[in-house]
């Protein structure tokens, strides 16, 4: 997509704090950030969001997740736990229509979700 905010991200044409990337994903900091800890995780292929996952594109999700997890540990907040969430359309308050997921942690959360 070529207007899309994280296609440009990932492909260095606006600035990110970089924090994971490897063949299928790209992870920074988020620039409003809700903790003390708050990464996005992105496939590097444009998925609009979650309601796009099919049988051929679902592998990258894994990725994401295996991702998340050693990000988690580099950041410091495995031990203690954190929040993994992606919102999913208008309803769901997708903000940026690229399939992502926020990293929380570094401190208690609450348990409102909505």
């Amino acid at each position: 997509m070529e207007d899309c905010l994280f296609c440009k991200i990932i492909k260095g044409e606006i600035p990110s704090t970089k924090v994971y990337e490897d063949e299928s994903v790209y992870a920074f900091k988020d620039i409003n950030p809700l903790a003390p800890v708050h990464i996005l995780v992105v496939p590097k292929e444009h998925i609009g969001s979650a309601a796009e996952i099919t049988a051929e594109n679902s592998a990258v999700v894994s990725k994401i997740f295996e991702a998340a997890a050693k990000i988690a540990k580099d950041q410091g907040i495995a031990g203690d736990g954190f929040r993994i969430v992606t919102n999913c359309g208008e309803n769901g308050c997708q903000s940026v229509h690229h399939l992502h997921f926020h990293i929380l942690g570094g401190r208690k959360l609450g348990v409102e979700m909505g």
